[in-house]
């Protein structure tokens, strides 16, 4: 067969499926104007639950001012070239520099992007005669870091301590066998479901497993912690966490990511990170953006007190309106309701059309059948007034959903 004709067969997947009728409402919409909590969808304004963009940087003005500058001093072309040829700066080693103190780590790498990066650091680090022993809920940057290792991996239940040191004792007997290592890797918070991952308990294990511990801490950075470090900081326990990850597209409203370790971790990757050594380095403009960014985060701890003002006042809100949010234990505000796809995807146009806010939906496969998930990012340009106003919608929504009025068996939506 070929390949090209393999495809048109079957154009579907888990989201390619419903690519014909998604496509630009549900898969790639688009958000237009001010980055912010309200946004133009649709030729609507909508109050917009769905950005990356927790510490409200994105349209902060003294970030605004000083991409501008850097993009007139540099142009988006500088540095022309990967770090390791022409391609570094002392800007990108400051930056590396600041973010390593800041996570507790001896030194840190700036990565092109959060994704590639982390499949990346898995390729570098492990080789196939390692085991590598991750939580069965981990972002697919991971999963598919892990799938690329050439060696033996197990994966645990999300969060269970128990299934992961039975994962550990396989591993260790392998590992005894090929004369290999370990590598345990988990997140800092899980983006779906915002319950953090269960690092001191991990950690705890490594008094009876010889292992390491490697974090992708997305959610956690900026976030959590008494200076914003991260989960590590949260849960007091920086030193158990061996290699630390995160990403610049959360709490930064940037693009990249970082790895901090000991520094002779990070000199490792910096020669073994096929990502890093065959990509064009981070754009001077975006490095500069991002260490004012970085120096906002740090500056003005207000900024995430607000982020988590607002999230505390969202995530009480909905549980005193009966809405079931998870375990939660982050600012990630998951609302989880009862239906199948029609009902998710009508109940998402009523939530657009009718009264204008925009969420995230989520259903199966990346949630179990007959589950419905709302996925709300709070951020510290939110004000309570967007809460309570999403509240008085997600109560209404929910009387129609429960009343029947999203089912397939109705010949006219709601949104009619």
């Amino acid at each position: 067969m070929d390949l090209f004709d393999k495809i048109a067969k079957n154009m579907g997947g888990p989201i390619g499926q419903h690519q014909k009728w998604s496509h630009g409402y549900f898969s790639f919409p688009k958000l237009e104007g001010e980055i912010g909590p309200h946004m133009m969808f649709n030729g609507t304004e909508h109050l917009v639950w769905s950005l990356n963009n927790y510490l409200g940087l994105a349209n902060h003005s003294e970030v605004r001012k000083v991409d501008a500058e850097a993009a007139a001093d540099y142009g988006m072309a500088y540095p022309m070239g990967a770090r390791m040829m022409s391609g570094n700066s002392s800007h990108h080693e400051e930056l590396e520099q600041g973010l390593a103190k800041f996570v507790g780590k001896e030194d840190a790498f700036l990565l092109n992007y959060g994704y590639q990066g982390m499949v990346s650091i898995i390729d570098a680090l492990l080789d196939r005669n390692d085991v590598v022993v991750y939580d069965g809920e981990s972002h697919a940057c991971i999963v598919d870091g892990v799938r690329l290792h050439m060696g033996k991996r197990f994966v645990y239940q999300h969060n269970d301590i128990d299934s992961c040191e039975k994962q550990l004792e396989r591993a260790t007997r392998l590992v005894e066998q090929t004369g290999g290592a370990i590598l345990v890797i988990t997140e800092g918070v899980f983006g779906m479901s915002g319950a953090q991952g269960k690092l001191r308990e991990i950690i705890a294990l490594k008094e009876k497993y010889n292992f390491r511990l490697l974090i992708d801490d997305a959610h956690g950075f900026g976030t959590l912690g008494k200076t914003g470090a991260g989960a590590h900081q949260e849960q007091g326990c920086v030193d158990g966490v061996d290699v630390y990850f995160s990403t610049f597209a959360k709490s930064m409203a940037g693009i990249g990511a970082f790895v901090a370790a000991d520094k002779m971790i990070i000199d490792f990757l910096r020669y073994n990170m096929r990502s890093q050594t065959f990509a064009k380095a981070l754009p001077m403009p975006m490095v500069i953006g991002l260490k004012k960014r970085f120096e906002l985060l740090k500056s003005q701890p207000e900024l995430r007190e607000k982020l988590w003002t607002i999230a505390r006042a969202l995530q009480n809100g909905l549980k005193e309106h009966g809405f079931d949010i998870g375990i939660t234990n982050s600012v990630v505000s998951p609302v989880f309701l009862k239906g199948d796809l029609h009902e998710a995807t009508s109940l998402t146009m009523d939530l657009r059309k009718r009264y204008h806010i925009f969420c995230s939906i989520v259903v199966y496969p990346v949630i179990p059948k007959g589950l419905i998930e709302l996925r709300l990012i709070p951020t510290a340009a939110h004000t309570l007034e967007d809460v309570q106003r999403t509240l008085d919608a997600f109560s209404d929504v929910a009387e129609k959903l429960k009343a029947g009025e999203y089912s397939a068996k109705k010949e006219k939506m709601a949104v009619a």
